[in-house]
C-alpha cells in the first residue's frame, strides 16, 4: 500500500495546474483494477502523461490578453487614398458601361436607319414602276384644240383609259404636254414637266410654217410674219432649250403632197410652193438639224390618239429605267469573247492572245490563227524568221505553206494572209489598209 500511495502522490506532484476534481479522478482513476503487474502500469501512466497535460491545457479557460491578430468580425478603416481610388474606380466603370451602351444604341439606330432608307429606297422605286409612274402622269391638251370637232376621239380615249387629263392653254399653240407628279421625299419640286412637247397642225397650217421657213432661209429670221407658227415655235424653243418639239400633221401621205399642194383651196401658195416637193423636204432637214424637231404624219385623229398614248406610256417607263440602267453599255454582254483571254502570272494565256491577235486580221479563220500560232509560238519568234530570210519575197511567202486543220479538212494558209500577217508585224506605215 506504501507504494500505491507513493505513485498517486507523484501523480498529484506532477499536474499542479490540474483542478480537485481532476486529482480525485486521477487518483481514484489509478487504483488498480486489474492484474496487471504495477511496474508496467508505472511505465504506461508516465509515458500518457505528456497527453494528459496537452489535453488540460485545450480544456482551459481562454486567456483575457487580445490577440495581435485584428478579428475577422471587425472591418478595418479605410484611409481617404483608398476611398479616392474606389471611387475613380466606379467612375471608370461607369463611363465604360455608358460608352458600351451608347455604342449599341448608335449601332441600333444606324440599323435601323438603314433598314429605313432601304424600306424609303423599295417604296421609292415601286413609285417609279411603269404602273405606277402612269398613275402620276398628266396630259395637258391645249384648249384651242378643242375647236375641232374630231378631238373627241382623243379625250374619250384618255377618260376610257382613266388617265389624268387638264384641259388648259399652253404656251405653244395647239400644243399636248405632259407632266408627272414626284413621289414623297423628293428634292425638286413637283410636278414635272416632260421635255416631251407633241404640236398638232393641219396641213395647211404646216405649208405656212414651210412657206416661212422658205423665207427666214433666204431673207433672215426677222422677215417672217410675227403671227407665223414658224416664229412662234423658233422663240418657243429659243426659251425652252431643253424641250422636245415633235409636229404632228394632220394630213394624206408624204408621198401625196406635191398632188394636195396643187388641190389646195389657197391658190396663192401654189407658186410659192413650186411644182415639186422639193421646199417641203427642205423645210424637213432644216427643222431637223436647226430646230431638232421631228415631223410626224398622221392621217385621223385615231392615229393622233395612238401616237398620244404611246408617248405617254414611254415616259412612264423612262424613270423607272433610268434608276435600274447600269454604267456598263447594254450591248457588252458577259462572255468569253467579251472577257478577252486571261493571263496569269507566269505567263499561261500568252498563246491564246497571239491566236487571238492573229485572228483579228480579216478573212482569218481560228484554224488558221492556230497553224501559225503553232508554228511560231510567239510574235518575237516569227519576227526573228523574218530576220534570217534575206528576201522580201521569202519574208512575204514564210507562212504560206502551213497547215490549217479545221476538223477533218486541212487546207494551207496561202500567199494573201501570208503577206498580210507580215505587213502587219512589220509596216511602219500607220494608214495601211491590210486588206
Amino acid at each position: 500500500m506504501s507504494l500505491l500511495r507513493r505513485t498517486a502522490t507523484w501523480e498529484i506532484s506532477e499536474s499542479e495546474g490540474e483542478s480537485d476534481s481532476e486529482i480525485k479522478s486521477k487518483s481514484t482513476y489509478d487504483l488498480p483494477k486489474t492484474d496487471e503487474p504495477i511496474t508496467q502500469r508505472i511505465q504506461t501512466e508516465k509515458c500518457d502523461a505528456p497527453a494528459r497535460r496537452s489535453e488540460a491545457q485545450n480544456l482551459s479557460v481562454p486567456s483575457t490578453v487580445a490577440p495581435s491578430t485584428p478579428s475577422p468580425g471587425k472591418r478595418r478603416r479605410r484611409t481617404k487614398e483608398e476611398i479616392d481610388a474606389d471611387k475613380l474606380n466606379l467612375v471608370q466603370k461607369k463611363k465604360v458601361r455608358e460608352k458600351l451602351r451608347n455604342e449599341k444604341a448608335q449601332e441600333k439606330e444606324k440599323k435601323r436607319q438603314e433598314q429605313q432608307r432601304r424600306k424609303q429606297d423599295a417604296e421609292r422605286l415601286k413609285c417609279y414602276r411603269p404602273e405606277n409612274c402612269l398613275k402620276c402622269l398628266t396630259v395637258c391638251v391645249d384648249s384651242a384644240l378643242l375647236q375641232d370637232e374630231r378631238s373627241d376621239i382623243l379625250l374619250g380615249s384618255l377618260f376610257s383609259l382613266e388617265w389624268k387629263t387638264t384641259i388648259e392653254e399652253q404656251q405653244l399653240l395647239h400644243s399636248i404636254t405632259w407632266t408627272r407628279d414626284l413621289p414623297q421625299g423628293e428634292d425638286k419640286p413637283s410636278p414635272v414637266l416632260e421635255e416631251q412637247v407633241l404640236m398638232v397642225l393641219t396641213l395647211n397650217d404646216f405649208l405656212d410654217m414651210v412657206v416661212s421657213i422658205k423665207h427666214a432661209e433666204q431673207k433672215g429670221t426677222e422677215e417672217v410674219a410675227v403671227n407665223s407658227l414658224f416664229k412662234q415655235l423658233s422663240e418657243y424653243l429659243n426659251r425652252n432649250g431643253e424641250k422636245v418639239v415633235t409636229l404632228a400633221v394632220m394630213g394624206p401621205n408624204p408621198n401625196s403632197w406635191t398632188l394636195c399642194s396643187r388641190r389646195h383651196e389657197d391658190q396663192m401658195l401654189r407658186p410659192q410652193m413650186g411644182e415639186e416637193g422639193s421646199d417641203i423636204e427642205e423645210a424637213l432637214v432644216f427643222l431637223q438639224l436647226y430646230r431638232n424637231t421631228s415631223v410626224i404624219f398622221l392621217e385621223s385623229w385615231q392615229g393622233l390618239t395612238d401616237h398620244v398614248c404611246a408617248i405617254t406610256k414611254a415616259l412612264s417607263k423612262r424613270p423607272f429605267k433610268q434608276l435600274t440602267e447600269q454604267d456598263n453599255l447594254p450591248f457588252c454582254l458577259d462572255g468569253s469573247w467579251a472577257s478577252g483571254v486571261r493571263v496569269e502570272r507566269d505567263g499561261t494565256g500568252l498563246s491564246h492572245v497571239w491566236s487571238r491577235q492573229i485572228q483579228q486580221l480579216n478573212r482569218v479563220s481560228p484554224a488558221v490563227a492556230a497553224g501559225v500560232s503553232s508554228a511560231f509560238p510567239s510574235p518575237q519568234l516569227l519576227l526573228q524568221a523574218y530576220k534570217d530570210l534575206d528576201s522580201e519575197v521569202e519574208r512575204k511567202g514564210l507562212l504560206a505553206d502551213l497547215l490549217a486543220k479545221s476538223g477533218e479538212r486541212e487546207r494551207r494558209v496561202g500567199p494573201e494572209i501570208s503577206n498580210r500577217v507580215y505587213q502587219f508585224l512589220t509596216a511602219q506605215n500607220p494608214e495601211l489598209v491590210l486588206d
